[in-house]
């Protein structure tokens, strides 16, 4: 209310003071500026020129929509002012007008056109910023602005180029930099998509590329804007040349800040004339050897876009010979892009497999699994080059043996064709022979073993590797099962279960290991490749959803908006979990994120319901239902109706195979009776044996959730053939006076339970329990008789209009579900 008083005051200082006090304490939300609206309308008539700059000032800041109207009719007649300090604010005041109500767009068309004429360069930028805003705010304006404003930007930036020194608008010896980017910007706008309007800017825009210095930073500054107007609008070919050659010459400017903008609008020039930015590839392959890193990871990117057919192998060279120098930090992000180059665009096995090597030894823990499990069906098809390969990655093996990629990939070669490897089979013209005896290549699975012992996976491999051998090297058989029987007591399960198989295969079933351990056979490359596209399309989709959920511009199965207060959130709390429970909503379309209830997105029904296999999950019971049968360190052996019972890690071997004798034939193996000191893993049951507890079984109904308006009841129906597996048939009964529309169910589970929900029988429960609703629920209990089932249930409905949200969790399960 002070500031209101000074501005009815009569005296400038007052006004001022008060105007100053009305912006930084008020905004246009506050009801009390209704009260000013008159005061700015006298002030805005003042024949004081200073206080009607007051007012534009003010009311340029904290406008509102209403007062904007109100208004419009005397910032329109300032524009007309011969004073150029009231048309420059009165032109930065109307375009507070324009963005608050864009159907006064048109009112200020011609007069914006009009003040492009003016000499005075604080009218013209601000002019120009107002026929921006005009251009953004109506299609009419637009239009309007390339008929009327062409010929007066041109002349802007003519003059402004050609003009002499001036001292109030240079800026390091460029006139008015600040002008000539305003007009670039307009520029851009008005050319983009309108041919005629392009072709009128061409010559001035050449003229300032040329003209224009680039020893200071606001030379720079206009370059670099010249150069987005040039690829922005429809430029001929030899300007965008001109514009590209601008950023080229930007790379090789010292100033980070520089190198990175010209990267940058390098990325999206490519698309335009990708010919003339790959005359600078050397000059951008320099950038990614470059200090700082975020120019390494942009000119990265940008090298991964210049690759083609024709100049994948000098590039690939050249990005590869960095790999050996490049920072730890980055070899990541340049070994990911190495790989994809290569594999999209190799056009001969033999290149894709030398390249493949030579990333492996130079950079093999960075490479990612999914890499290595597709050069391993690259080498399953090249019959021709097994020999070859097993012996260029024996080789590296050798030198690079702390690789972890490289481990992996060299002993499944070495376990899959070790005895090319001996043989020197498969020689290529100009190779060199390698000089390996059966002892060696069991030394170097030996090595790789003990040196990567931590992890499991390499562990693992290494011991299929060996055991492979000792069927290809008779003469190193024994040793092989000494190498083996190392692990019987190691402390990782994986691998003392291994080698408790592996040693007990080489001991008593030597008439089934030739033919167990026969080569793996050739892998479907095509099909895998559809399998790992398709993976990582779900993956890409998933990105691209999840930013795209925001609290109150949700929509619903059913159209109706989310209420903001209240964004949907994971029912288990779970957002940052990368492998969410999978349920399905009932209603939801294959555009819909509620095909996912707990709000990730992407995920297609063919995988809903796959639990996690990650070997250490924090998240393994999501609510809190016991423990998980592997934090102990020992496996648990679960029953329906029984207690889990860990089993003691033995001293010595339990034989999983032992029911077979080294002499029975494979086809009179018959089932045995299981048990829990000694299982064949080899054995099968034969059709007639029976297994109880298939039977269909029965069980109460429960009460899932009531409230003082809804009452859920379940009731229970085992699956023949599947104990894990159970049908829920779930009524949905109203207990209001008031009929419920729109009703949906959701539930979620933990990630040992799969669900899947059918098509409920309707969407509106009636009145009063008159009728209810039902709606089908399968569930497959992956630790059935060690954890019981348990859920958590969301209801959405609509009563006399109005959104309801219900939620609550289900315990009461009956036991042995």
């Amino acid at each position: 209310m002070e500031c209101l008083k000074l501005i009815a005051a009569a005296g400038f200082p007052e006004k001022r003071v008060g105007y100053l006090g009305l912006m930084l304490l008020l905004d246009e939300r506050q009801e009390v500026l209704m009260l000013v609206t008159n005061s700015l309308k006298q002030d805005l008539n003042h024949p004081n020129q200073f206080i009607v700059g007051l007012a534009l000032c003010a009311l340029g800041n904290i406008c509102s929509a209403e007062m904007a109207r109100d208004l419009s009719p005397e910032v329109e007649r300032l524009m007309r002012s011969r004073e150029v300090n009231t048309k420059k604010k009165a032109a930065l005041c109307s375009i507070r007008i324009v963005r608050k109500v864009p159907d006064l767009a048109e009112n200020f068309m011609a007069l914006a056109a009009s003040l492009l004429k003016e000499k005075h360069h604080g009218v013209l930028i601000s002019a120009i910023q107002l026929c921006t805003e005009l251009c953004k705010a109506s299609k009419d304006a637009l239009e309007y602005l390339r008929k009327n404003c062409i010929e007066g930007l041109v002349r802007i930036l003519r003059d402004v180029s050609n003009s002499s020194y001036a001292p109030e608008y240079d800026v390091s010896g460029i006139a008015d930099p600040f002008l000539h980017i305003r007009a670039l910007k307009l520029m851009r706008i008005l050319g983009q998509g309108d041919a005629d309007c392009s072709e009128y800017m061409n010559d001035i825009l050449a003229q300032v590329a040329t003209k224009t210095e680039s020893n200071k930073n606001a030379g720079n500054a206009i370059l670099y804007e010249c150069a987005q107007t040039i690829m922005g609008i429809e430029a001929t070919s030899g300007l965008r040349v001109l514009a590209i050659n601008i950023l080229g010459r930007f790379l090789s400017n010292r100033d980070n800040n520089i190198r990175y903008v010209a990267l940058n609008m390098l990325m999206r020039a490519i698309t335009v004339d990708a010919l003339a930015v790959q005359r600078h590839r050397t000059t951008i392959l320099e950038c990614v050897k470059d200090a700082d890193a975020s120019i390494r990871k942009r000119a990265l990117e940008l090298v991964f876009l210049l690759v083609n057919d024709t100049n994948v192998k000098p590039l690939s060279k050249e990005l590869i010979d960095y790999l050996n120098i490049a920072d730890p930090d980055f070899k990541g992000d340049l070994t990911a892009k190495i790989c994809s180059i290569v594999e999209k665009f190799s056009q001969e096995k033999l290149w894709y497999l030398d390249q493949m090597f030579k990333v492996l030894s130079l950079a093999g823990s960075h490479v990612k699994d999914d890499v290595c499990h597709a050069l391993i069906v690259v080498l399953s098809n090249a019959s021709e080059l097994q020999g070859y390969s097993v012996r260029s990655l024996y080789k590296a093996l050798q030198a690079y043996g702390k690789q972890g990629s490289l481990v992996r990939v060299a002993v499944w070669c070495i376990g899959e064709y070790g005895e090319m490897l001996v043989n020197n089979v498969g020689m290529l013209d100009g190779e060199e022979p390698v000089t390996a005896t059966e002892s060696d290549a069991v030394d170097a699975v030996e090595v790789a073993l003990n040196r990567h012992s931590a992890d499991v996976t390499t562990g693992a491999m290494c011991l299929v590797a060996l055991l492979k051998l000792s069927s290809r090297f008779p003469s190193a058989s024994e040793r092989v099962r000494q190498i083996v029987g190392r692990n019987k007591e190691n402390v990782v399960l994986e691998l003392q279960q291994r080698s408790i198989e592996f040693s007990s295969i080489m001991q008593k079933h030597q008439s089934i290991r030739s033919s167990l351990l026969e080569r793996m056979p050739v892998l479907d490359e095509a099909s895998y490749l559809v399998k790992r596209a398709t993976a990582t399309q779900a993956t890409i989709s998933a990105d691209k959803l999840a930013p795209a959920v925001t609290p109150g511009g949700l929509k619903l199965s059913n159209g109706v908006a989310k209420p903001p207060s209240d964004p949907l959130v994971d029912l288990l709390d779970l957002s940052s979990d990368d492998a969410p429970a999978s349920t399905i909503a009932s209603t939801t379309t294959p555009n819909d994120f509620l095909q996912d209830l707990l709000g990730i997105g992407g995920v297609s029904s063919s995988t809903a319901g796959v639990p996690s296999t990650a070997s250490t999950d924090i998240l393994m019971d999501l609510l809190s239902i016991g423990s998980s049968p592997s934090q102990n360190g020992t496996p648990v052996v679960g029953h329906p109706g029984q207690e889990s019972k860990p089993i003691p890690a033995a001293p010595e071997a339990i034989d999983l195979l032992g029911s077979l004798s080294s002499s029975t034939p494979v086809s009179e193996i018959k089932a045995t009776s299981a048990l829990p000191q000694a299982m064949d893993l080899l054995d099968g049951l034969s059709s007639s044996t029976s297994v109880s507890g298939l039977e269909k079984t029965a069980h109460p109904s429960i009460t899932a959730f009531q409230s003082p308006t809804l009452k859920i009841t379940f009731d229970f129906k085992r699956q023949p053939g599947n104990p894990r597996e159970t049908t829920i048939h779930a009524t949905f009964t109203n207990l209001t006076s008031s009929t419920f529309t729109d009703f949906i169910f959701q539930a979620a589970v933990p990630k040992f339970i799969q669900l899947r929900l059918d098509p409920a029988s309707g969407n509106t429960v009636p009145a009063n329990g008159n009728g209810s609703i039902t709606q089908g629920l399968n569930v497959t209990n992956n630790q059935q008789g060690q954890k019981p089932l348990a859920m958590r249930i969301r209801m959405s409905y609509k009563a006399n209009g109005e959104e309801r949200l219900e939620q609550g969790q289900v315990s009461n399960f009956p036991s042995g579900l």
